[in-house]
């Protein structure tokens, strides 16, 4: 990657005509408007010296928001911390859900409604052909994506699912009768269907949904909603992981993962972002895409979720109200009371001088925000 080329530098390059392009939502403005800010004087910062050699280092504030690439670390190794006690010694199966096409319309004219459908839908599809099939209740953390490789709008849910789970009555652990098999996949995109369209009946019938323009009134959605279930509704299921280990690995991969990393991005030459891209159909062959800058950014737009929309749900025995009691009896009922919680005390002190290794690094001065921000800096 070229140095400076971050989607930060490419929001500050073409603020002026991502504002005169058209309307975009105000939570997405912000969001733009944060991620253009991020490690910046219009943040400010601060000066830090380190008490054994003086070696001086600056840092520019980031701006935290969780659409941002350069943020996120220190919130992802906080929420990895905290499920470490939550995964148990069993299988875990990744289970994908997706939905037409024809869709995408409904989804993008009322997201938070939308997004909140898909997540519940594929947390009850898990759920209740678990309950009739193995007697049992799975535990279910699933995580909303938006994106497809070339940002394009694709929203889908991914589940990380228990292999086995609680009987009925909570007294057992069920156990699968075969470790590779969890589902039928195509049960659970038949059940992932009707709980999408119920749900989607029942938010225009309280309210909640209101039509868009190219749907302008109940009959339309009825003929979207007949066409798209005649279209596939997918929902994979991959193999088992390797283990417990595995299983904390992959969740920090995907819980906080952002339509869009700064590594990815290949050039900016002030009017076209090239990034990599990974074909999937091709046995995820490496190749790059050029699009226009403006074009790039109202791509990216697409996937920044509604303000205190959580992407991140949890469903069965991990539900939040009863996670803690119901991990403590799943854990006693497996004969397992591995501890997941890390020892690895290989990494330096976070505060610790890169220069010397010896001295600690000690802030003396802060560094206040300026007065002009760098969003409406288009030059």
């Amino acid at each position: 990657m070229e140095a400076g080329v971050s989607l930060g530098a490419i929001v500050r390059k073409m603020s002026g005509r991502l504002l005169d392009a058209g309307p975009l939502a105000p939570y997405q403005l912000r969001a733009l408007r944060a991620i253009a800010d991020c490690r910046t004087p219009a943040l400010g910062g601060h000066r830090d010296r380190c008490t054994c050699c003086a070696h001086e280092h600056l840092l520019w504030n980031s701006c935290r928001n969780r659409h941002c690439p350069g943020c996120g670390g220190e919130a992802r190794a906080a929420w990895l911390e905290a499920r470490e006690e939550d995964v148990l010694d069993v299988p875990y199966f990744h289970a994908v859900f997706t939905i037409p096409e024809q869709l995408n319309a409904l989804v993008l004219h009322a997201p938070a409604v939308l997004y909140a459908i898909l997540i519940r839908a594929a947390g009850e599809a898990l759920l209740s052909v678990a309950r009739t099939r193995l007697r049992a209740t799975l535990g279910v953390l699933a995580v909303l994506h938006t994106w497809g490789q070339t940002l394009s709008f694709h929203p889908h849910v991914h589940c990380v699912v228990t292999g086995g789970g609680l009987s009925l009555d909570g007294q057992k652990w069920v156990r699968l009768r075969k470790l590779t098999f969890l589902l039928a996949v195509k049960v659970l995109s038949r059940r992932f269907r009707s709980e999408v369209t119920a749900a989607v009946r029942g938010a225009v019938r309280d309210g909640s949904l209101t039509f868009p323009p190219s749907i302008p009134d109940n009959s339309a959605l009825e003929r979207l909603l007949e066409a798209s279930c005649r279209s596939d509704w997918h929902a994979y299921l991959k193999k088992p992981f390797g283990g417990p280990a595995q299983v904390l690995a992959y969740l920090a991969s995907y819980t906080h993962r952002i339509a869009i990393s700064n590594s990815r991005i290949v050039a900016f030459d002030g009017r076209d972002v090239t990034f990599r891209w990974r074909d999937y159909r091709q046995a995820y062959a490496s190749k790059t895409m050029t699009l226009d800058a403006l074009a790039f950014l109202r791509r990216f737009a697409m996937h920044i979720v509604p303000p205190r929309f959580v992407r991140v749900r949890y469903f069965g025995f991990l539900a939040n109200r009863i996670r803690r009691e119901s991990v403590t009896r799943a854990r006693l009922l497996i004969a397992s009371r591995t501890s997941l919680r890390r020892t690895d005390t290989t990494k330096p002190p976070r505060r610790q001088c890169q220069q010397c290794h010896q001295g600690t690094m000690v802030m003396y001065v802060r560094i206040e925000r300026t007065l002009e921000r760098t969003w409406f800096d288009s030059s």
